[in-house]
């Protein structure tokens, strides 16, 4: 079957059948409406080739699940924005319902786009960690705003030589007058040349490219032409179309690192809005390399199950699309790094801010003690023990603990 498939859980208002809300549903989506319409007679039966179908429902807690099949012809292929309408759109201000939630959506063949240029493996090869198959370490500049780029640029070494993979900037800094992007670019790429002079290794840089559909192009172009490695896109805030445009663009040749920013407005309610898989597939399709899915222990830590879901979603085989690198982000410190490689395994980006800046040595040894914790974990040996004999993990662990 080459159609989409998409699953809902809802909760019909009293008196109003399942079976009645699903349809509702699956015509409010396709081609029906609120009543009977003379444009539909035997002239135009036609249409109903474009009929959605429920394909089953189930209970579920308090409510109901559905899957319903939309018609592959009813989609334009390529275009994100009008699948958006279809599987996300008017059902969500159905009056038969008290609540709606997007739960999964299987992508068909045809409608699932080129996918990421790089991936889990073209990250890897960047940063040399193709054979070691450790788990990434990241960090945000922090504060996540306020810093020039002269500033900006020595907190980015400092986390360099420590030994982050990744350093980014966070979903607020821009271009702003205060630190605008191509001085804070020229600063922290000459910053990161320097440490991978010291130290042999390359670390990626996310600058923030995102900002109005008619200008992100240019600032991702201009970025990449004065030596940017990598770019980041606040995906729900620029549109789901800012990553696949950037993504299927010859002049963009590298990764994309995508932000899940304001996410929690659609995801956090359990029972009505789009849970976190959707998105994820949504932008495997676009082309995003790497993308926040959450943590197990950190401040916006999830439901293990869900985010080891919507990982498997980025990683596992796909037709042709390559792996996303999923990212933990969030309140992440050295003392909960074991919880989230023992839960989330190895093919991940370790992301942490304040627990890498807020280290009582400063930055690189922050960094420091998030590579030993990784050391840690990857050894079978807790955090406490390892911290015995690595001065940078103790101090952290003795900071935040290791819950």
């Amino acid at each position: 079957m080459n159609d989409l498939i998409a699953t809902y859980y809802f909760k019909p208002k009293s008196g109003v059948t399942p079976e009645f809300a699903a349809q509702a549903i699956s015509e409010e989506q396709t081609t029906g409406t609120w009543t009977d319409i003379s444009t539909v007679n035997e002239k135009t039966a036609y249409v109903h080739a474009f009929d959605g179908e429920v394909l089953e429902i189930v209970p579920s807690g308090e409510g109901f699940e559905t899957k319903l099949r939309y018609p592959y012809e009813i989609f334009e292929p390529g275009n994100i924005p009008q699948y958006l309408s279809v599987i996300a759109g008017n059902l969500f201000g159905l009056g038969k319902l008290e609540a709606v939630r997007l739960l999964d959506i299987d992508i068909p063949k045809g409608l699932d786009g080129t996918g990421p240029k790089f991936g889990i493996e073209g990250v890897r090869k960047l940063t040399g960690t193709e054979t070691t198959r450790r788990p990434h370490v990241g960090t945000i500049i922090k504060p996540k705003v306020g810093l020039t780029p002269k500033d900006t640029a020595a907190v980015a070494y400092q986390a360099a030589i420590g030994g982050v993979d990744l350093i980014k900037d966070d979903e607020t800094l821009t271009d702003q007058k205060f630190c605008p992007r191509m001085e804070r670019l020229e600063m922290v790429m000459e910053a990161l040349d320097k440490a991978k002079d010291e130290t042999g290794r390359q670390v990626l840089y996310a600058l923030n490219v995102t900002t109005g559909g008619d200008r992100i192009l240019e600032a991702a172009s201009n970025a990449v032409r004065m030596g940017a490695n990598m770019i980041m896109v606040d995906v729900l805030t620029a549109g789901f179309s800012a990553v696949q445009c950037l993504a299927s663009d010859p002049s963009i040749t590298v990764p994309i690192h995508v932000h899940r920013t304001m996410h929690g407005a659609l995801t956090r309610n359990p029972v009505h809005g789009i849970a976190m898989r959707p998105i994820a597939k949504l932008v495997r399709v676009c082309g995003g390399d790497q993308l926040h899915t959450g943590t197990v222990s950190g401040k916006m830590g999830g439901k293990a199950a869900e985010i080891l879901g919507d990982n498997a979603a980025l990683t596992r085989p796909a037709g042709d699309l390559l792996p996303v690198f999923p990212v933990a982000s969030g309140g992440l410190h050295p003392g909960k790094v074991h919880a989230e490689i023992t839960t989330l395994g190895n093919e991940i980006v370790l992301q942490a801010g304040g627990g890498i800046h807020g280290h009582p040595d400063g930055t690189a040894a922050g960094a420091r003690a998030m590579r030993q914790a990784v050391d840690a974990a990857l050894l079978g040996v807790s955090a406490e023990e390892y911290a015995k004999t690595h001065a940078e993990l103790r101090k952290a662990l003795e900071k935040w603990g290791s819950a």
